[in-house]
């Protein structure tokens, strides 16, 4: 599951940018949670855009006619990979539909109820590009985009952290792979949707996502090939 993230307008984030071959600084943007607006490069055919989207695939108009909101009746933030090809909401997007979301990390909570703690976790060198999902959603000539990001299997040394799954964190040479909407069948994508640490990782206990100061010992989590 990933539930919140942050974004920096930092080197890291710039560089991740750049790698992108864009040249578009992000918003700094923290707590990022479902229903909340971020920043997704995707390619529809005539290049990479970045856009502002809707956390959460399925969207609906707020019915005070303000904005929009997630569907109330599914949970659509997070895509888990072994459904990317057999259920029918994502098998649909997945072809062509696929989109890069840039973050400078993400929130997880472990603890008891009413003591949780609030960690910051974060590659230990560079910035995060979430393997994602979009739509572009047409409301009466109002385009409005939204995305989901695709969550792998629980990782044997991330599920004390959580247990139910890890988001897809790419790297730099499987950019060009996800973002082209001319690969179209599942296959090149299977190695990717295998659970897995591609990159070490930062654990930083802080004290709220808002508030990211460090208050504990911070625990850093070796990748696969380490």
């Amino acid at each position: 599951m990933c539930g919140r993230f942050n974004v920096h307008d930092s080197p890291e984030v710039q560089g991740l940018m750049e790698e992108l071959g864009l040249s578009k600084r992000l918003d700094t943007r923290l707590n990022i949670a479902p229903g909340a607006r971020a920043q997704i490069v995707y390619d529809p055919g005539q290049g990479r855009v970045v856009d502002d989207a809707l956390w959460s695939l399925l969207i609906e108009r707020k019915p005070d006619g303000s904005g929009y909101r997630p569907s109330p009746k599914y949970s659509t933030f997070n895509a888990r990979a072994g459904s990317l090809g057999s259920s029918p909401l994502w098998k649909r997007r997945f072809p062509t539909q696929r989109a890069i979301i840039p973050a400078s990390a993400f929130h997880e909570w472990t603890g008891p109820k009413g003591h949780k703690q609030c960690h910051n976790i974060h590659p230990q060198n560079g910035a995060i590009a979430f393997a994602g999902l979009y739509e572009r959603w047409d409301f009466g000539g109002d385009i409005v985009p939204s995305f989901t990001i695709v969550t792998l299997p629980p990782h044997p040394r991330f599920s004390h952290i959580h247990t139910k799954s890890i988001p897809l964190m790419l790297q730099p040479d499987e950019f060009d792979l996800w973002l082209d909407p001319g690969i179209t069948q599942l296959e090149p994508f299977q190695h990717l949707l295998k659970t897995r640490i591609a990159s070490p990782l930062v654990v930083e206990p802080v004290r709220s996502p808002e508030r990211l100061d460090v208050v504990g010992e911070v625990e850093r989590i070796a990748a696969d090939d380490e």
